[in-house]
């Protein structure tokens, strides 16, 4: 979700929402996107990862670019299809791409930790746009960079004893910068509206882009339909279904029904619950490092992330 889109939405009357809602709601961006991590994993264990993102950015694309279009939205221009492009190429091509790739080397708890990081790029990226960031954020992307590299860096100056494979650490890093300046370019960019219209045109753009990868790299030669299993099959319909449709639904109506500070602990929830469905359901195993990694990438995050809500309570 982009920050336009988010924009967009509360431009639109908050409608009233029950207790029983809300807590529905978060529950959904809490469980369904961290548990994307744990479902891209079983994924692409038979499918290539570029082809699996294609697939499920392609069939999710199509779907709710049909039902907005169906409902009345207007076709979009030509200037609003480029944006999305761009903005589709950096958030779901780049990001989402690298999370996927990174997956084969990364445990999906740690992948998950290591993309939670998004709002500390976000502080460091509006630096260079000469946006002063609050104290808190400052002191938040400090205390996040150190649980980095307390994962990424060897204890005895050999790569192998990391707590996190370098090459995919690495990956995962170009892709949450790439999240970043997307999320950042989003701001600016026209966007087809409502909201859905621009969300299905960035993931078919994706889409078409990840097709195009996996048929460079040559991951079609070779695939065999009786080969791919059917836990990879499930997991690539719950990606399209829940992590995709529903997720982003989900999270629409939030903005429209909750305050963005409130959705936004998504971001410091999500690793949390990743890193226990791959212990859980994995057999992921983190070790001590890695948890206190975890515990301060978190804190870290949070405080980026309420940093906000505290300036306002404070004046």
């Amino acid at each position: 979700m982009t920050d336009v889109e988010r924009l967009s939405l509360l431009d639109v009357a908050p409608r009233k929402a029950t207790r029983v809602q809300l807590v529905l709601g978060f529950a959904c961006i809490y469980v369904v996107w961290g548990s994307t991590y744990l479902a891209i994993r079983f994924g692409i264990a038979t499918i290539p990862p570029f082809i699996m993102g294609a697939v499920r950015f392609l069939i999710a694309g199509m779907a709710l670019y049909a039902w907005s279009r169906t409902r009345g939205a207007p076709k979009p221009t030509r200037l609003e299809w480029r944006n999305s492009a761009i903005i589709g190429t950096l958030l779901l091509f780049v990001g989402n791409g690298a999370v996927s790739w990174a997956e084969q080397r990364v445990s999906s708890g740690m992948t998950s930790l290591l993309v939670s990081t998004v709002p500390l790029w976000v502080v460091l990226c509006e630096l260079w746009e000469g946006t002063k960031p609050r104290l808190l954020q400052i002191l938040g992307v400090g205390i996040g960079l150190v649980g980095v590299a307390l994962l990424v860096l060897p204890t005895d100056g050999k790569l192998s004893s990391a707590a996190v494979d370098p090459l995919g650490a690495l990956v995962l890093a170009i892709g949450s910068l790439s999240w970043t300046i997307g999320s950042l370019y989003s701001r600016r960019a026209v966007l087809a509206k409502p909201a859905t219209v621009a969300i299905a045109m960035q993931m078919l753009s994706a889409g078409v882009l990840l097709f195009g990868l996996a048929v460079v790299t040559g991951e079609f030669h070779g695939l065999k339909m009786a080969n791919i299993s059917t836990r990879s099959i499930w997991a690539l319909l719950y990606l399209i279904v829940l992590g995709s449709l529903v997720g982003f639904s989900t999270y629409m109506w939030l903005l429209r029904v909750a305050s963005p500070a409130a959705v936004g602990t998504y971001a410091y929830v999500n690793p949390v619950v990743a890193v226990l469905l791959g212990v859980a359901f994995a057999g992921e195993r983190l070790p001590p490092q890695a948890i206190v990694a975890m515990l301060i990438i978190v804190g870290g995050v949070a405080m980026v992330s309420l940093a906000p809500r505290f300036a306002r309570v404070l004046t």
